[in-house]
């Protein structure tokens, strides 16, 4: 939704700024959609399809803010927003101790020792 808007709350980015937020948004995407039991079980091929998903959103995005006055089309920021979908997404699903910190649970049951 931001993203149509013409004018963002958020402070003027320099380029190198504005492709990490790019890329770390678009990071955070692919580690929600791979968390998701059904995707993660399919293994290399659930990652190869959030990254193609996520990719094409990024697209998609980008072509939708070329008809919001004020915003531009950039191929740097798909650019930025696919190779955060590939690294979070690789780093996810090979990286068993980030796994494990994201999928650590406060319950009561979890935390018993029998």
């Amino acid at each position: 939704m931001a993203s149509s808007t013409t004018h963002l709350a958020v402070p003027s980015f320099d380029f190198s700024y504005d492709k990490l937020a790019h890329l770390l948004v678009f990071g955070l995407l692919a580690t929600a959609v791979l968390r998701i039991p059904r995707i993660f079980n399919k293994g290399w091929r659930g990652v190869c399809i959030t990254i193609a998903l996520l990719s094409l959103y990024g697209a998609l995005d980008e072509y939708r803010q070329s008809f919001t006055v004020g915003r531009a089309v950039e191929l740097d920021d798909w650019i930025a927003d696919t190779l955060g979908a590939i690294i979070a997404s690789i780093v996810y699903y090979k990286w068993h101790y980030y796994r494990r910190l994201l999928e650590w649970s406060t319950s009561a049951k979890s935390q018993r020792s029998d």
